[in-house]
C-alpha cells in the first residue's frame, strides 16, 4: 500500500482513503480496529465531506452521539478508546486532515 501523507502522516487527498488504511493506522497506534471504530470513521468521514471540515472535539461528540449511538458520543468513552486527543487521531484513521485546533 502506497499512500501519501503530509509532514505528519495525515493523508493528503481524503479520497485516496480505504479501510486498509485505518487498520495500518490503527496497528500503529495499538488500536484493535473493529466494528465500532469502523462505524466512527464512516461517520467522521461523512461529516467532513458535507461540512469540508475535521470536526474538532465538541463537534466531534455530538456528531458521534447523533450517528452512531448515545454511548459512544461522550468525550471520556472517546478518550478512553482514543487517547487524549480522539479528534486528531479519529481524522487520522478518517484519512481526513488534521482538525485545526488539535496539537
Amino acid at each position: 500500500m502506497n499512500f501519501e501523507v503530509d509532514n505528519i502522516g495525515f493523508l493528503k487527498n481524503a479520497q485516496s482513503w480505504n479501510e486498509d488504511w485505518a487498520k495500518l493506522k490503527t496497528q500503529e497506534i495499538g488500536i484493535a480496529w473493529d466494528d465500532i471504530d469502523r462505524r466512527i470513521v464512516n461517520a467522521l468521514r461523512s461529516f467532513y465531506f458535507e461540512y469540508d471540515l475535521s470536526p474538532a472535539m465538541r463537534p466531534l461528540v455530538k456528531h458521534i452521539k447523533t450517528t452512531v449511538g448515545e454511548q459512544y458520543g461522550s468525550s471520556i468513552w472517546l478518550m478512553q478508546r482514543y487517547g487524549e486527543s480522539p479528534a486528531r487521531v479519529l481524522a487520522l484513521l478518517a484519512g481526513l486532515p488534521k482538525p485545526k485546533n488539535c496539537l
